[in-house]
């Protein structure tokens, strides 16, 4: 079982203003291609997995949006860490 649960809103600087939405779309690629669980909300993403490949994630996250010519990424992270075990379902299964 995952012992973290790792919320990031990235905020990419565009390089002339444009819509960031495409960049964050980019950037949940990255997650995807994970292969880890993860829920997008409309502020925010939350993955599931163990810390230092989250922290992996994140970091390739801002790679990819220094990639596409973002000249500086705010990501604001929030994590719960649980050695014997976090889950998304675990936190909200009482809201469902």
């Amino acid at each position: 079982m995952a012992n973290t649960l790792l919320s990031i809103q990235i905020l990419p600087k565009t390089k002339n203003g444009e819509d960031v939405i495409p960049y964050v779309d980019e950037a949940i690629s990255v997650i995807e291609q994970s292969g880890l669980a993860f829920q997008v909300n409309p502020l925010e993403t939350t993955m599931e997995g163990d810390l230092p490949e989250l922290l992996t994630i994140v970091e390739k996250m801002n790679q990819r949006m220094v990639e596409l010519g973002c000249p500086n990424v705010i990501s604001q992270i929030k994590i719960l860490y649980k050695p014997d075990g976090a889950s998304m379902n675990e936190l909200t299964e009482k809201y469902r």
